[in-house]
């Protein structure tokens, strides 16, 4: 009987505690009593990802005034404790064995893919090389020269240009959209090919291509909604989409040959691997976050890699790997109210849980978040929301980032941006200690999403420590080469991520500096390049990979 009432104990609770959620936004009188009746203790367990933090932002929902310091202290309380090493730690296991259950039969992600080589560094001649992004379409004639050639000189572009992909490019429906590459790659490669000549062996070529395929073959996919209103898809899902974009440059007696498509993840590897022969891994974080990573293709189940040729399995002993980083984490994130209130707006909560702490797309939106409630907690800005910050996602990642690069004593530069995006109604100007309150709530936010973005990536270095056979402390230097807006431009955000690397790594028995992250310059085309110089001329070749390099 004991369990029993217990178990309806428990009921009664969870059943409390949902009506308190709902009424707890209000500042009603209903509010205010039940603020006295129930117990607080019922509050703070409406969320087990929250829980980490502690009951400190819970009064910040309750309807009480705070005082500025009290209300950053709080924010602090709330953000910090997800940086610890320890958490960290624990929250880097979580992620490792998500990776490992989604190697069995996850359809979403640690995807296989068809690059199962890198680059020997070896691979010369021109390549031409495509990278087909959500508003720009660009074209690069390569040239490589081998990893010998020194550092910086192992791939230059001869001849390259870049393309809008405005609205009316977009709607080009179908073919005609194939037709319009086809058309940039004759524009582009009018009066220089290089050196190569156009009337002998076609001209190689990769394609970095930033939207979903059913990736078939090394190079070919079936096309999938590209999205972002592009009609390209229209009438053609589940086509070819190497089939696609080679029939239009035949039209246009374009003699090309596509042999590679990959995705951002994977160019990034590949470009970076054909300079360094230690990099392992790729990390895009901007918009959005991914990451790839070099694995034993024994460490997956077989149905991860579908129907493939056996000649694909014969050769393949490790094969680059898509993670969709931004999926994982369910469950194990700590969560503040402010992500909490963050998914429960947002249409599809769930399904990229990591991209909603660290992405570019987010951290804006969070700080406003946590600003507006220290507008009408605390008194931030006179207790008045500037009318922009009413909006949603008003507050633009790139806003918090110049105001983050704001050293200077008076904060004139941030307070410059940050009235000027987002202007208050009166003419008087927010006060220093309203722009340090921001660039302080930017700071936690950033600082936390550094620290995750590094656990991702020790998850990751300790799955393939794992899967190789290879002891923390065995370990030598390793590359993680990174590209994406955040990581380029947010400052310290790079080198806050490295220093929480390096203590993960030194709390896994490694070394500190083992695992770097080093930028990789103009991945996408690089990549998309050494990824058609290192698969072969025909189909059968595609699929054995026994081509090492392509020379003109």
């Amino acid at each position: 009987m004991q369990p029993f009432i217990a178990a309806m104990s428990k009921v009664r609770q969870a059943f409390f505690a949902a009506i308190i959620r709902s009424l707890l936004r209000t500042k009603s009188l209903l509010q205010t009593i039940l603020n006295i009746w129930i117990s607080p203790s019922i509050i703070k367990g409406e969320n087990v990802e929250a829980s980490t933090n502690g009951g400190a932002t819970t009064s910040l929902r309750n309807g009480r005034k705070t005082g500025r310091d009290d209300f950053l202290e709080m924010v602090e309380q709330a953000f910090r404790p997800a940086s610890s090493r320890k958490r960290l730690g624990e929250l880097s296991e979580g992620l490792r064995k998500q990776f490992l259950e989604s190697m069995e039969d996850n359809p979403l992600c640690m995807l296989p893919s068809y690059n199962h080589q890198l680059p020997s560094g070896d691979e010369r001649g021109t390549f031409l090389a495509l990278d087909v992004g959500g508003s720009t379409f660009r074209v690069a004639l390569i040239e490589l020269s081998g990893r010998d050639a020194g550092a910086g000189q192992e791939g230059r572009i001869l001849k390259g240009a870049t393309f809008k992909i405005n609205h009316g490019v977009k709607q080009l429906k179908g073919v005609l959209f194939f037709d319009w590459m086809a058309e940039r790659i004759e524009e582009t490669l009018s009066g220089h090919t290089g050196g190569h000549d156009m009337s002998d062996a076609p001209l190689s070529m990769g394609l970095a291509w930033s939207f979903p395929i059913e990736q078939t073959s090394l190079r070919s996919g079936l096309l999938q909604g590209m999205g972002k209103f592009f009609l390209a898809a229209d009438g053609l899902l589940g086509h070819d989409l190497g089939d696609l974009i080679q029939a239009s440059c035949s039209h246009r007696g374009l003699n090309v040959h596509l042999n590679a498509i990959v995705n951002d993840s994977s160019a990034t590897l590949l470009s970076k691997a054909y300079s360094d022969p230690t990099t392992r891994f790729a990390l895009i974080l901007g918009t959005g976050v991914n990451a790839a990573i070099h694995l034993p293709v024994h460490t997956f189940a077989p149905p991860k890699f579908g129907t493939r040729p056996e000649e694909w399995h014969r050769c393949a002993e490790h094969v680059i790997v898509n993670t969709e980083l931004s999926m994982f984490g369910a469950g194990i994130l700590p969560s503040t109210i402010w992500d909490n209130e963050l998914r429960s707006v947002h249409p599809n909560p769930t399904f990229q849980p990591l991209e909603h702490f660290v992405s570019g797309g987010y951290l804006g939106e969070i700080v406003r978040l946590v600003l507006v409630d220290g507008i009408h907690t605390a008194g931030l800005f006179g207790g008045v929301v500037p009318p922009t910050l009413r909006e949603s996602y008003s507050l633009e990642t790139e806003t918090i980032s110049y105001m983050e690069s704001d050293r200077s004593e008076n904060l004139s530069k941030a307070t410059a941006i940050f009235t000027s995006r987002h202007p208050r109604p009166s003419s008087s100007p927010p006060s220093l200690s309203d722009i340090q309150a921001v660039r302080t709530i930017a700071s936690l936010v950033s600082t936390r999403a550094s620290a995750l973005v590094a656990t991702g990536v020790h998850a990751l270095w300790c799955l393939r420590n794992e899967s190789e056979s290879i002891a923390a402390h065995q370990t030598e230097h390793t590359l993680v080469a990174y590209n994406g807006s955040v990581l380029e431009n947010y400052p310290n955000f790079k080198s806050n991520c490295q220093g929480f690397l390096d203590q993960l790594v030194e709390g896994s028995g490694g070394r500190r500096g083992v695992v770097e992250l080093i930028y990789a310059e103009e991945s996408s085309l690089l990549g998309a390049a050494v990824a058609g110089a290192v698969a072969a001329l025909d189909v059968d070749d595609v699929v054995t990979g026994r081509l090492e390099g392509v020379a003109w």
